[in-house]
């Protein structure tokens, strides 16, 4: 069992601890729903009471790991198109697809944020999230914009979608003990559960075309 951090390095460093050992939990386990403090706690090496010293409740260990997401995606974006010119619609698709398909615990993330964990916090923990995340959201529009054809416009729409259909195919492509079984009985039900990153990759390839394609007639009126 460690000792207590004394330091804000230690302190800074034991926070950081306890958000790894939630996130490697959630891949272990199938999903933050199955997260307790207790288990977290004893993955950091932490007395089971020591995590109240850095997070208030599991809603807000969870927000944190979702806000430290934001940042994690953001950095693979930039990443990824840093010395990169004229990208097709598709292929910004497929860039935001493939970097959040690598991030599977932020993409079960995005579905428990808005349900509860920002409800769960107090006021100004929800706004610390709300600023961060808006920001690297934004710095993902620009880095992208600066890349492609696409306006700012479209790429902030791309990726409204790609966060609501990554949070909702991750979800169903991760079902529960029950569901997985009854999969097992009935294959043809559980076929959606099998394709998670060529669905989303599809899915954001099809809005990027129609995003950017000829306007119509009656678009035009």
């Amino acid at each position: 069992m460690r000792q207590r951090a004394r330091s804000v390095e230690d302190k800074s460093r034991r926070a950081a601890d306890l958000l790894d050992a939630a996130e490697a939990l959630a891949v272990e386990l199938g999903g933050v729903r199955y997260i307790t403090l207790a288990r977290v706690t004893e993955r950091a090496g932490l007395h089971r009471t020591g995590v109240r010293r850095y997070y208030a409740s599991k809603e807000e260990l969870l927000l944190e790991l979702a806000e430290r997401g934001w940042g994690q995606w953001r950095d693979a974006v930039q990443d990824e198109v840093v010395d990169r010119d004229g990208l097709s619609p598709t292929r910004i698709a497929a860039v935001v697809s493939e970097t959040l398909v690598a991030l599977p615990v932020f993409c079960d993330l995005l579905t428990h944020v808005p349900l509860n964990l920002e409800g769960d916090v107090d006021i100004e923990r929800a706004r610390r999230y709300k600023t961060n995340a808006f920001a690297a959201h934004d710095e993902i529009v620009t880095a992208l914009d600066r890349v492609s054809g696409m306006t700012a416009e479209q790429i902030s729409g791309l990726l409204a979608v790609a966060i609501t259909l990554a949070a909702g195919f991750w979800q169903v492509s991760h079902p529960t003990p029950t569901l997985a079984a009854l999969y097992e009985e009935v294959p043809r039900w559980g076929h959606v559960a099998l394709d998670f990153a060529p669905r989303l990759d599809r899915a954001l390839a099809a809005y990027a075309i129609g995003l950017t394609g000829p306007a119509r007639p009656e678009d035009a009126s």
